[in-house]
């Protein structure tokens, strides 16, 4: 495990997996930050100044394997960063998927990218670090780089796969400024390669149901969404170390779970926000947020008069719930964003009732999304100018928070 890798707990068989429980084995902590980063292998164009450090990466114990489905026509993928996210819910749904498959891996830690790609049939030629992994652009078996490392490292890790000739599919935040977000379209467009962030979500049934039923007029017009996100920020967990870096996490709770929040509005109401404002509260004399921030509350205002009343927090006991209010009824997520187990309620004139949603990797549906609009030569569902516009309402947010006034947002600004 290194600083640049999301990991933690172990257990490559979701199947396996203890989700909600604290189950499996958690890694050394050592944050493990030694000079310079990535002094070799090539730099990342135009993109602002991005802190830099050496990842050491950590080993890993006896793992469950999963095989992945056999082979049709599908895109080859490389995982970049073997964190506790990669490894728990990433590599196990490949087997799942029907037109991505695993091909490479890039960790700064050999012996663990080696006992992974044993596991998973990934050739040892294919496994690259940071150092080397520019030479990822000789390797016709990757065509998609999946970035998962800390979001200070998508912006350069995007630019890096797209001058490797690579597409890109990027965990989200998409990147912590605007400007960041402007370089990776930018940079994908001049490599004429594809870009999408990992909107997670968006492909988990539940929501996607819920969508659906509110697209239809089941709880009539849409009047107000609220949703509320949040957890305990463990210093002692490596997968959250990185989190309490500004340089690393671009931002506290907004930026890692207030985003599914906002997304959630979003995605429900169908439309932009015309008017942000935003408090943030920290817990005093909490060392977790000398340089991040704890909770936030914030209220989105829609052309169609629907507001969001939204939150997130990292001083909280665990919430993922999701609401919306209409005319003739409401709908409940709750949960709403788990891996898996999440649960839709709908009451409407018919009464109240729990829709029976049929389960299914919202990972391996999110990728194979990517890998068909590459095949097809199509935009993906939540491209680049997605990932920028989250981030754009991110920041008035906090700018909103820091005036203690409303913000009023351009909905018609460029993505361009």
């Amino acid at each position: 495990m290194t600083l640049f890798e999301k990991d933690g707990r172990l257990d490559l068989s979701r199947r396996l997996f203890l989700r909600g429980t604290g189950g499996g084995l958690l890694m050394g902590s050592s944050l493990g930050l030694v000079g310079p980063a990535f002094a070799q292998g090539g730099g990342a164009g135009n993109l602002p100044e991005l802190p830099r450090s050496r990842p050491t990466g950590r080993p890993i114990p006896e793992m469950e394997q999963e095989m992945p489905m056999e082979p049709g026509r599908r895109l080859g993928w490389a995982v970049v960063g073997l964190g506790k996210f990669a490894l728990n819910q990433i590599l196990p749904s490949f087997a799942e998927s029907r037109s991505s498959k695993l091909v490479a891996l890039v960790s700064g830690n050999r012996q663990k990218a080696e006992q992974v790609a044993s596991r998973y049939g990934v050739d040892t030629h294919n496994l690259y670090d940071y150092q080397t992994f520019d030479r990822i652009a000789d390797n016709p078996d990757v065509d998609v780089t999946y970035i998962i490392l800390p979001n200070a490292l998508h912006a350069e890790y995007t630019v890096r796969s797209f001058k490797a000739g690579k597409h890109v599919f990027c965990e989200k935040p998409m990147a912590v400024t605007v400007e960041e977000c402007e370089t990776m379209i930018r940079a994908g467009r001049e490599a004429d390669r594809k870009l999408m962030v990992a909107y997670r979500a968006q492909f988990e049934p539940h929501n996607v149901e819920a969508i659906r039923r509110v697209r239809e007029g089941e709880i009539g017009p849409l009047h107000l969404v609220t949703s509320d996100h949040g957890r305990i920020l463990d210093p002692k967990d490596p997968a959250d170390q990185w989190r309490m870096v500004k340089s690393l996490a671009g931002g506290g709770s907004l930026y890692d779970i207030g985003i599914y929040s906002l997304q959630a509005a979003r995605y429900l109401t169908g439309e932009e926000p015309v008017e942000v404002f935003g408090q943030i509260s920290n817990v005093k004399d909490d060392p977790r947020f000398r340089e991040v921030e704890d909770r936030v509350a914030f209220q989105l205002r829609f052309p169609s008069g629907a507001v969001a009343n939204l939150s997130s927090s990292y001083s909280t006991a665990s919430v993922k719930r999701i609401q919306a209010f209409g005319e003739k009824g409401s709908l409940i997520l709750d949960p709403g964003t788990e891996y898996e187990g999440n649960k839709l309620t709908v009451q409407s004139e018919k009464g109240r009732q729990e829709v029976k949603v049929k389960e299914q990797s919202q990972f391996a549906a999110e990728m194979d999304h990517f890998s068909q609009s590459v095949m097809e030569n199509r935009n993906p569902k939540t491209p680049g100018e997605e990932g920028l516009r989250d981030v754009r309402i991110l920041q008035a947010i906090y700018r909103s928070a820091q005036e203690a006034k409303p913000v009023t947002l351009d909905v018609t600004a460029s993505t361009r």
